[in-house]
């Protein structure tokens, strides 16, 4: 493991779809707190809740954390992060780990080998994890992000479309997977260093990043390199909508007993 990483937890309140997320209630305790739970029990040298509001920070002091206030006008929780690394003054090459506030099944493994995968890659500035895509179903769904790497795992493309495509085998419309080559799924967890943090603050968005809606396409554009590793397991659902709330509510329900 990297001998110092920090985690940071970008938690916005005003949600589009499930206002006030990262304080909607599972079995008692709201959202954020799993997702703080799991950072805690890694290696993490410091763990940050990052939101713009009081009401997430009282929460978020509340269970025990750390909590930095951030603007209302950032874009992105990776916005959120830059501002945190100046706020804490962290050092170019301290590994900072993106645990979003909306996934609370997220398993410290994963936190742990996005970090020490970003600590074995010095010429990356950003790591990530992927899944292998077994389903046509989640292959040809815009919501799954897909992503393709080099021979060493550095991503060459990120998109919601169903990549790579076989030419041969879907010229005709036919809904499956690729032949030869097993279709990556991305998981939104990340591992960046701080110095590259401080480089995509002043970064402006690229159109590939509007097009597709994914701001790791901006890191992309301007020729940053992301290591993308195989988690070694795979993650909970994350939550959106209600109905998320709902299954992750008994999927919890079903750990505890």
């Amino acid at each position: 493991m990297p001998n110092d990483y920090k985690v940071v937890i970008p938690a916005r309140y005003a949600s589009t779809r499930l206002p006030g997320k990262p304080l909607r209630e599972l079995l008692g305790k709201p959202m954020l707190q799993y997702v703080f739970d799991a950072a805690s029990a890694c290696s993490a040298s410091e763990v940050v809740v990052a939101t713009d509001d009081a009401r997430i920070e009282t929460a978020a002091k509340r269970f025990g954390a750390q909590v930095c206030m951030t603007s209302t006008e950032h874009a992105s929780g990776t916005d959120r992060l830059a501002e945190v690394v100046e706020a804490f003054g962290w050092p170019d090459e301290a590994i900072v780990v993106n645990v979003q506030g909306d996934e609370p099944l997220m398993p410290p493994t994963l936190i742990e080998q996005v970090a020490r995968d970003l600590a074995n890659n010095p010429d990356a500035a950003i790591s990530t994890l992927a899944t292998p895509l077994v389903a046509a179903g989640e292959f040809f769904d815009p919501n799954v992000v897909k992503v393709v790497t080099d021979k060493a795992g550095v991503a060459l493309y990120f998109s919601r479309a169903p990549i790579p495509w076989d030419r041969d085998l879907l010229h005709d419309d036919i809904k499956a997977l690729p032949v030869g080559i097993v279709p990556l799924r991305h998981i939104g967890i990340y591992a960046y260093r701080a110095a590259y943090l401080r480089r995509y603050a002043r970064m402006r968005p690229c159109a590939l990043e509007q097009t597709e809606h994914l701001e790791q396409l901006r890191a992309l554009w301007y020729g940053e390199r992301i290591h993308v590793a195989e988690a070694s397991q795979r993650p909970g659902p994350g939550v959106d909508t209600d109905d998320d709330l709902h299954i992750v509510q008994q999927l919890l329900r079903a750990t505890a007993n």
